[in-house]
């Protein structure tokens, strides 16, 4: 006969022993981020690779005077359209990308100079 003190021991160490697998798949289904920083006139990374389920945080650099924003103008079969408020210094604006394909993002404000490309590939298995 089990009592109540072994029963607890070995549930507590089957989730143990579950917990790294179960960091893992959270970790890894999570995705990253990735920073591009907004300038004058120009997003740098102004090329950017990453994989479905990442994240792309566009940071307003501190000094930052003028306003721009973060509009998607051509995207993959599937995608969400997006667009960020006209934003200025110290400001973020976020977006997870989950469709693979291209994404070609301008500011409205400067149109001809300041453009990227995000290049989004299949999650890795």
């Amino acid at each position: 006969m089990i009592g109540r003190k072994s029963t607890l021991a070995m549930v507590g160490a089957a989730a143990f022993a579950a917990a790294p697998t179960a960091l893992a798949l959270g970790a890894t289904s999570k995705g990253k981020t990735r920073k591009v920083s907004v300038n004058d006139n120009y997003y740098g990374p102004s090329k950017l690779t990453i994989h479905a389920g990442d994240t792309v945080d566009w940071h307003w650099s501190e000094d930052e005077t003028d306003v721009h924003d973060v509009s998607l103008k051509t995207k993959p079969k599937g995608a969400k359209a997006f667009a960020s408020d006209p934003l200025a210094a110290g400001e973020d604006f976020k977006r997870k990308l989950t469709v693979p394909g291209t994404y070609k993002i301008i500011c409205t404000f400067h149109e001809e100079e300041m453009k990227m490309t995000i290049t989004v590939k299949k999650k890795p298995s």
